[in-house]
């Protein structure tokens, strides 16, 4: 097959064949519009904090056997927040892609974020059913944290590539 001048290229990002652009010129205008994208960059923050302090207070106890009060209050902090942003991010969602889950720019993200939410309400069900113990409950926590680490970094990679679509056509 060959190439003709009437063929279209592949718009390329600082060397690399760019995939799909993130957001068409509707969706960028729907979220620059809304209030939505606002509470999203106020409350990812706001969740990293408690995850950290959160992990800490998980790892004090794992380690020494002391502050599980501590430790537990925060995972149900952390929780909530989680909770929290996703509802937002889904109304965001909503907003931007006429969608509240799996619009195709932020399929994987949700899905992963589906395995985030399902360890938390693990986790509280499991306090609240008491059917682990103490210790295991703590690493149930960690395992949630771990994936809420994967999906932090998943949504983290997208505002880069949006950044670059951004520079890209500007």
């Amino acid at each position: 097959m060959s190439v003709t001048s009437t063929d279209t290229a592949m718009p390329q990002i600082r060397g690399r064949a760019r995939a799909k652009r993130l957001y068409t010129d509707a969706e960028r205008a729907r979220r620059d519009g809304t209030k939505w994208t606002l509470v999203q960059g106020i409350l990812a923050p706001i969740q990293f904090l408690v995850f950290l302090v959160s992990l800490t207070l998980v790892v004090r106890y794992l380690l020494t056997g002391a502050g599980y009060e501590a430790a537990t209050i925060s995972i149900v902090i952390k929780t909530a927040v989680l909770m929290l942003i996703m509802v937002t991010g889904a109304i965001w969602e909503k907003i931007v892609f006429g969608q509240y889950l799996f619009a195709p720019a932020f399929f994987w993200e949700d899905v992963f974020s589906f395995v985030v939410i399902a360890l938390h309400t693990w986790y509280m069900i499991a306090l609240f059913t008491g059917q682990l113990p103490a210790q295991s409950m703590m690493y149930l926590a960690l395992a949630a944290y771990a994936a809420y680490v994967i999906n932090a970094g998943q949504f983290l990679w997208k505002l880069r590539m949006a950044r670059l679509d951004a520079e890209a056509r500007a």
